[in-house]
């Protein structure tokens, strides 16, 4: 399984979509100093809103995509206001 997954900053409430096969390790690794992604460093510690769960890994990288544009962010806070 793959799965789609919506963090929000509980710093400065900031938006990071991201998929993975794990998404138990992801969070971990968004929230510790163990990976040092420059936008999420910097941005955590993080929650997680939103998980969408796909059979293919494909089909999630193409979800990610799409949240990632205009109308992709303005789902985003319709899913994460749910």
């Amino acid at each position: 399984m793959w799965y789609v997954y919506i963090l929000q900053s509980l710093k400065n409430s900031f938006y990071y979509v991201g998929f993975t096969n794990d998404p138990e390790r992801r969070i971990f690794e968004h929230n510790s100093s163990l990976k040092k992604n420059s936008f999420t460093y910097k941005n955590r510690p993080y929650k997680m809103v939103h998980l969408e769960k796909y059979h293919s890994k494909i089909q999630a990288m193409l979800r990610e995509k799409f949240l990632k544009t205009g109308k992709g962010r303005e789902e985003i806070k319709k899913l994460s206001s749910d």
